[in-house]
């Protein structure tokens, strides 16, 4: 296909295909689909090799948001029976974390829920941050809080936040459509608190949320324009109990074509293959390899995950290989303009400055990654030394499950149960 040959000839030249371009790309027919995943696959190669970069979540506080977005299972009203507790102490987080580096995890993505930090809860998380670090000096360290006041993202950088992650999510004109209680525009002036700050950026998107194709490219292009140095590509879970619980429009072929169509649009980022993966790609998870550049590893904020053993084969058996921590992930020039702005993330080994933020980053933020799980969970080896326990009012037992509603896949979500604030060892 021609229209193939131009996109890759322009993500290895850096440049950006136009909106009829990338709206062709996600009307391609099923049976281009492995052409649309080489010709991607070719930029993925030329920016990043067969590197693969995992992540690793912490849910720091689970549930208890008074934000409205309806694909989040920690929203205000939400029906899900997911686990509910405050904040985890730095020592058990630092724990949690642990198991993620044991695992292989380059990067650790601190999230809580809610509308954004207060000032108290930013110097919590930097003592988070100050624990992790001193346990795995080269692990980068990814905060996803939620939007940011004035200063916070100077204090986060300076308590060694190497990263930031807030999600634009979906397009702007049809952002007021999933949430109400904030605007598109408070996420992208959190995204720029983050740059100014000198952190690495992380931000993406949620694909399934019965988006159109040309939202799909709007977000994508509002996101090249934003110029994030990771962009994580969540595919929405409905989960039960939130109102998206019936949105089921994703085929593994559909969410080949989203990768790809931002592999094209951000060659030389990092795109992150992030919630949904499992349920959604299915057996096809290996080709999404050839357009994303980084993964998480194991479970999500709110729901189960492939076992980290099964992640780690999967990228085996693919042929691709585990970046380690003597490797930078961004292109040279990326690395070299974040060094520049003062950020240290992705900095590790002979390459200067830059970060890998799924963003290099950041799971898909407090919300967006409580949509992924899988539907076949098994209990990792990694286990870290103290696991987290959960307040007595965050137990399981007291969480009501939701009422099935008609025609949701109950049997490929599962409700997380394990890691962090839970006394149960974590997936890894």
């Amino acid at each position: 296909m021609e229209l193939l040959n131009t996109l890759v000839d322009k993500g290895l030249r850096r440049e950006p295909p136009t909106r009829e371009e990338a709206l062709a790309v996600l009307a391609t027919a099923d049976d281009d689909l492995l052409d649309v995943v080489a010709a991607a696959g070719k930029v993925r190669r030329a920016w990043f090799g067969r590197r693969v970069k995992l992540n690793y979540l912490v849910n720091l506080k689970s549930g208890l948001c008074p934000e409205d977005c309806s694909y989040c299972s920690q929203r205000l009203g939400s029906q899900a029976g997911i686990l509910k507790y405050t904040w985890l102490k730095p020592e058990e987080a630092a724990a949690a974390a642990g198991a993620g580096v044991a695992g292989g995890a380059k990067r650790v993505c601190l999230v809580a829920s809610g509308r954004g930090p207060t000032d108290r809860d930013v110097e919590r998380v930097s003592r988070t941050i100050q624990a992790i670090k001193e346990q795995h000096e080269d692990v980068e360290v990814c905060a996803c809080l939620g939007l940011l006041s004035d200063g916070q993202a100077t204090r986060l950088r300076d308590a060694g936040a190497d990263a930031y992650n807030h999600n634009l999510n979906t397009s702007e004109a049809t952002y007021g459509d999933i949430t109400t209680t904030h605007t598109y525009a408070d996420r992208v002036t959190t995204v720029r608190q983050a740059q100014a700050a000198g952190m690495s950026a992380c931000s993406g998107l949620i694909a399934g949320m019965g988006e159109t194709d040309e939202d799909l490219v709007d977000v994508v292009f509002s996101l090249r324009e934003l110029d994030p140095d990771s962009v994580p590509v969540n595919f929405l879970i409905p989960i039960e109990g939130t109102p998206l619980a019936q949105k089921w429009h994703l085929t593994p072929q559909r969410c080949l074509r989203i990768l790809a169509m931002v592999r094209f649009v951000c060659p030389d980022v990092e795109v992150r293959l992030a919630g949904g993966r499992e349920i959604h790609l299915r057996s096809l998870q290996p080709l999404a390899l050839h357009l994303a550049n980084s993964i998480f590893l194991g479970d999500y904020l709110t729901t189960e995950g492939q076992a980290g053993k099964d992640d780690l084969a999967m990228i085996a058996d693919a042929g691709f290989e585990v970046e380690g921590t003597d490797t930078t992930t961004l292109p040279a020039h990326r690395a070299d303009a974040l060094a520049a702005a003062g950020a240290g993330c992705g900095a590790h080994g002979e390459a200067a400055g830059g970060c890998g933020s799924a963003g290099g980053g950041c799971a898909p933020c407090g919300d967006a990654a409580t949509s992924a799980t899988s539907a076949t969970p098994a209990t990792s080896d990694a286990v870290p030394a103290t696991p987290a326990t959960v307040p007595a009012e965050a137990a399981p037992a007291a969480v009501p499950a939701a009422t099935p509603t008609a025609g949701a896949r109950t049997d490929l979500v599962a409700v997380r149960r394990r890691g962090a604030g839970t006394d149960l060892p974590p997936n890894a």
